[in-house]
C-alpha cells in the first residue's frame, strides 16, 4: 500500500501546460445604480464588491478566482493563469529568460549555487557549482530571512544591466568578486542526448517549446556522427506543450504529405497537418517512451506514430489530455487559457479522457488508476471503459488502436514502485540528495571524468548508510522498510545528483537510465 501512496502522491502534483488566446473580462468603474440586466454581469458584481462591501477585499484575486470558476466549468483545462504563472509557463516555453542563469540551494541559510548554465553569463563570469554566494550588490546573503523570491528577483533583471557578486569558489578559501551582466538565458527542453550503445542513441525531452526541434535537430547530427542509427526518444512525464512544435517532431520521422493530426472545434474549422520532406531520421528504428504523465503534445506525437505505424511506443498509457488551448495575456500580465479544439490523430480517433464527472474527479483520474493496479498490470489496462469497447480505429499496418482514454502503449512495462516511493518524493522536494553531495561528495567527485564516474563508481552500503543518517536530520520519521524496499533506487539518485552538479542534465540521466526496464525494453524492440 505504501509503495504505492508514492506514485498517487506524484499525480497530485501533476502540472498540465496548456497554450495561448483568449478571454476578456473588463474592470469598468461603476458609480451609483448598478444594471443587473446587463450582459457584462461579472465585473459588475465586482465593481459592487469593490465600493460597497462591508470588508476590505482583495478584488483582483476574488476576480481571478471567479474567472477560474467559469472557465473549469467548461473544461478542466481551460483555466486562468496569474501573472507570476503565466510568467513562468511561457518563459519555460519560450526558450528562455534574462537573468545570469544559475540554480542554486538555500543550504542552513546560505545560498550555494548547484548548476551553472553553460554560455550563460555567470558561466562566462567564471562561477561553478558548489559556489558559495554570500553577497549580491554589496547586500550579505546569508540567515533566516533568505529566501527563494528574494534570490530570484535579485539574479532576474533588465538585460544588460549589472550585477556584482561575492563568491567563495566550492565553498572553501577567499572570496572572489565577479561582476556579472545580465542577459538571456537559453533553457533547452532536451534534457539529454546520447548513445546507448554502439547503434541506438538516446534522446529525452521534457517539453515542446518553441526551441525544441532545433534542439532535437542539433541531438541528431551528434548522434549520427557517433553511428546512431535507431533511436530511443524519451518523452515520459512530458506534459506537452506548443502543438505546432509536436508537429515539427513528428515530421523529422515522418516522409512528405502524412497526416501528422488534425484540429477542429465549433468555432475552429478543421486544420489539417502534414508531414514535410525535411525530416531528418525518415528511416531509422524508432522506439518512443511514455507513461502516465505525458500528455497533450506528447500524446499528438505519440498517437501520429503510432498510427502510421513509424514507432514501437512503449511504457504504459498516457494521460489523455485531447484539447487544444488558446492563450490570451491581459495588460497586467495574467492571462486565460481557452480550449478552441479537439485534435485528431491520423486514425481520426481522440485520446481525450472524459471529464463528465466535474474537474475533481478528471483529477483523481490518475491517482484512481493505480488503485485499480493499472500502473503494475497490462490486463488492468484494457479493464477501463474506454478500451473495454470494440473499436474502429486501426494504424496503416491495420492494428487495432483505441481512443477516449489517452495513448496506449505497444509494449507495457509496468512502473517499478520502488522508484516512486513517498520517501523518494520527500527527499528529492526537500533537495537533501543535492545537499547531501555539496556536503560530502565534492572532493570525490573531483578525482572522476564523466566517463569513468558512471563506469567506475558505485554507492556502497556505507555511503547510503551516511547519506540516511544525513537525511534524518530533515525527515527524522523515516520508515525502514521503506528505505530498505528502495535501497537500490536510492544508491542510484546518490549517484545520479552527485553527476549532474559535476556534470549536467545528460550525466544526470545517463545514470539514472543505467538500469531503466522501460529502456531496456525499448532497445530490445528495434
Amino acid at each position: 500500500m505504501k509503495r504505492t501512496a508514492g506514485i498517487i502522491f506524484r499525480s497530485a502534483l501533476l502540472v498540465l501546460v496548456g497554450v495561448a488566446v483568449g478571454f476578456f473580462v473588463s474592470d469598468n468603474r461603476l458609480t451609483g445604480k448598478i444594471n443587473f440586466d446587463d450582459k457584462d454581469k461579472v465585473s459588475k458584481v465586482l465593481e459592487l464588491v469593490r465600493h460597497n462591501y462591508v470588508d476590505s477585499v482583495d478584488v483582483d484575486s476574488i476576480e481571478g478566482s471567479t474567472v477560474n470558476t467559469l472557465l473549469q466549468n467548461l473544461d478542466p483545462h481551460s483555466l486562468y493563469l496569474p501573472a507570476q504563472q503565466a510568467s513562468t509557463i511561457n518563459e519555460r516555453l519560450e526558450g528562455g529568460f534574462t537573468g545570469i542563469g544559475v540554480e542554486y540551494i538555500l543550504l542552513r541559510d546560505t545560498l550555494v549555487l548547484t548548476q551553472v548554465a553553460a554560455s550563460g553569463p555567470a558561466f562566462k563570469a567564471g562561477l561553478k557549482p558548489g559556489d558559495i554566494i554570500v553577497e549580491i550588490d554589496h547586500k550579505k546573503l546569508s540567515g533566516s530571512e533568505l529566501n527563494t523570491a528574494k534570490v530570484s528577483k535579485a539574479f532576474r533583471g533588465q538585460k544588460g544591466t549589472q550585477l556584482l557578486l561575492a563568491a567563495i569558489p566550492s565553498g572553501r578559501g577567499k572570496i572572489k568578486y565577479f561582476d556579472i551582466k545580465r542577459d538571456h538565458v537559453d533553457l533547452s527542453s532536451m534534457d539529454a542526448a546520447y548513445m546507448i550503445n554502439t547503434q541506438t542513441g538516446y534522446v529525452k525531452i521534457s517539453k515542446f517549446a518553441s526551441t525544441t526541434d532545433a534542439d532535437f535537430r542539433k541531438a541528431l547530427i551528434k548522434l549520427k556522427a557517433e553511428g546512431m542509427q535507431k533511436l530511443v526518444l524519451d518523452i515520459r512525464g512530458n506534459g506537452g506543450g506548443y502543438l505546432n512544435t509536436a508537429t515539427a517532431l513528428a515530421d523529422e520521422f515522418l516522409t512528405k504529405k502524412q497526416l501528422i493530426v488534425y484540429t477542429k472545434g465549433v468555432h475552429d474549422p478543421r486544420t489539417d497537418y502534414f508531414a514535410t520532406d525535411s525530416g531528418n531520421f525518415q528511416q531509422g528504428k524508432l522506439a518512443v517512451l511514455i507513461d502516465e504523465y505525458s500528455a497533450s503534445a506528447s500524446e499528438i506525437l505519440a498517437g501520429a506514430l503510432q498510427d502510421l505505424d513509424r514507432a514501437v511506443i512503449v511504457g504504459r498509457r498516457s494521460f489523455g489530455k485531447g484539447l487544444v488551448q488558446e492563450q490570451f495575456l491581459f495588460g497586467d500580465g495574467s492571462a486565460v487559457n481557452l480550449t478552441v479544439a479537439r485534435y485528431y490523430t491520423p486514425s481520426g480517433r481522440s485520446i481525450q479522457k472524459s471529464y463528465s464527472k466535474g474537474v475533481e474527479s478528471y483529477r483523481n483520474e490518475l491517482a484512481q488508476r493505480v488503485r485499480q493496479g493499472e500502473l503494475l498490470s497490462e490486463e488492468s489496462n484494457l479493464k477501463d471503459s474506454a478500451f473495454s469497447k470494440p473499436t474502429n480505429y486501426h494504424t496503416s499496418l491495420g492494428r487495432k488502436v483505441f481512443s477516449g482514454g489517452g495513448i496506449m502503449p505497444d509494449i507495457f512495462v509496468p512502473a517499478d514502485t520502488t522508484l516512486s516511493t513517498y520517501l523518494t518524493h520527500q527527499l528529492s522536494n526537500k533537495q537533501l540528495f543535492t545537499a547531501y553531495v555539496i556536503d560530502n561528495m565534492q572532493p570525490l567527485l573531483a578525482k572522476y571524468s564523466a566517463a569513468d564516474y558512471f563506469k567506475n563508481f558505485t554507492v556502497s552500503d556505507a555511503d547510503l548508510g551516511n547519506f540516511i543518517i544525513y537525511a534524518s536530520q530533515k525527515i527524522p520519521d523515516m520508515d525502514a522498510r521503506e528505505v530498505m524496499s528502495s535501497k537500490d533506487n536510492l544508491k542510484n539518485l546518490i549517484k545520479a545528483f552527485a553527476a549532474r552538479f559535476k556534470w549536467g542534465d545528460e550525466e544526470y540521466y545517463r545514470t539514472l537510465n543505467a538500469n531503466d526496464a522501460t529502456i531496456r525494453k525499448a532497445v530490445e524492440s528495434i
